[in-house]
């Protein structure tokens, strides 16, 4: 369905039936279905069959991989028979665990984490990591993509400057997306998603402002309708 809003709708459910619900109900208005790391924890390959089914999405794995590289590879090859779309790799492993990656998914779109968007400057200098977050964002970036990630994970407001630095074929993936006027939840760096398309993200995360909705696909329905929209 080419009406399908450029968003990943974060499946974070308490229980496999819960997510199957979500996916049914939101996938005529989204391209993308994201399992981040507890689902998957808990139910592992019958997470993915459940939620992909024959609904036409693309399948994210968000399990954030952070490891030596023989252990990234290694990891990659074990979810391979998944056929996923998307797998996230944290950048700061490395140029070669994201290399390792790569190579052992070349179907699968390997996108690297930057900084996650619960960070801000303050959280950087705690934990010894240069900042700010734009200039980390930037050097992970760049690291990441040189090693041959496809994608970037990164928050709305350093999508513009990622985009200048990568150019137009890197896919940009922003979480951190939050309606107007709802609470950022653990997100330092938010934005709105016309706010985040507007910068130049390809494909918005969004869990919470749809699925504690009261009606996930009503909202899921009336923001790919509000995207849409010129402007």
């Amino acid at each position: 369905m080419t009406d399908r809003a450029p968003i990943a709708v974060a499946l974070d459910a308490p229980d496999l039936d819960t997510a199957a619900e979500w996916a049914a109900v939101v996938t005529p208005h989204v391209t993308t279905l994201k399992i981040g790391l507890e689902l998957y924890l808990r139910y592992g390959s019958e997470v993915v069959a459940s939620v992909r089914g024959a609904r036409g999405v693309d399948v994210f794995l968000d399990l954030k991989l952070h490891d030596i590289p023989a252990t990234v590879g290694a990891a990659a090859r074990a979810v391979a028979k998944l056929r996923p779309d998307l797998l996230t790799v944290h950048a700061a492993a490395g140029p070669a665990a994201i290399a390792a990656a790569v190579a052992a998914l070349p179907a699968t779109k390997i996108v690297a984490v930057t900084v996650l968007t619960s960070l801000d400057d303050a959280d950087l200098a705690e934990i010894g990591l240069a900042g700010p977050v734009s200039a980390a964002v930037r050097r992970l970036a760049v690291l990441a993509v040189a090693a041959g990630a496809r994608g970037l994970v990164c928050s709305p407001r350093e999508v513009a400057a990622l985009r200048a630095e990568v150019g137009p074929d890197v896919t940009l993936v922003t979480p951190g997306v939050r309606l107007a006027g709802q609470s950022s939840d653990d997100q330092a760096r938010v934005a709105t998603p016309q706010e985040a398309l507007r910068a130049g993200a390809d494909l918005l995360v969004i869990g919470r402002p749809i699925t504690r909705a009261a009606d996930p696909g009503a909202t899921a329905a009336a923001l790919a309708a509000e995207l849409r929209r010129p402007g």
